[in-house]
């Protein structure tokens, strides 16, 4: 009963995601920017298709995708200019390990061993997984910039210098010259 009950918990807790802001955009100056739910959602879709495209384990990259930013539930999300202060590394750990004994087993260990590979970057999927992240962040930021936001554009060189793998340097490239409008134009064209 109290396994079920810390349980609810903490689905509850993550649930505060959809509420948590990306704050980075925040100081570039966007006035309402994606949650970290919605980054979340969107990294894992895209770790899936790294994993498929790397010939990876997709279900870890799918583990470390969405489960890589639940600490920011608690702690909220830093954005780089807070992190010249301090290291959230320690913190985001003891959170990880209190959210995971939280909900005991089975999944805390399965989650303690993908979060903990994704955290030393020691794994072929850890790799995938961030590059997952970063790659999200790259496109939400030339959505932002082709809605207007031109500020966003400062966020998409950061690929050229973190990405790892080929599918992701790949997906990067591509994304310089797609629009955001791209994926629903093609759809408002009739057929007869």
């Amino acid at each position: 009963m109290k396994q079920t009950k810390n349980l609810i918990n903490f689905l509850a807790e993550i649930g505060q995601l959809k509420r948590v802001k990306r704050t980075g955009w925040w100081v570039a100056g966007l006035k309402d920017p994606e949650s970290v739910a919605e980054h979340c959602l969107r990294a894992a879709i895209i770790g899936y298709a790294l994993a498929k495209m790397e010939k990876a384990d997709p279900y870890k990259v799918l583990l470390m995708t969405l489960f890589h930013d639940t600490p920011e539930a608690r702690m909220n999300d830093q954005h780089k200019i807070s992190l010249r202060y301090f290291n959230p590394k320690k913190i985001e750990k003891r959170i990880y390990q209190e959210q995971l004994d939280l909900i005991g087993e089975p999944m805390r260990e399965e989650l303690t061993s993908v979060l903990g590979a994704y955290n030393k970057q020691d794994t072929k999927e850890a790799v995938i997984a961030r590059d997952a992240d970063i790659l999200e962040c790259i496109l939400q930021a030339k959505e932002y910039f082709d809605q207007g936001f031109t500020q966003a554009k400062s966020f998409m060189p950061v690929g050229n210098k973190y990405l790892k793998t080929k599918s992701a340097k790949k997906l990067f490239k591509q994304i310089h010259t797609w629009n955001y409008k791209d994926w629903w134009l093609h759809l408002t064209k009739f057929t007869r």
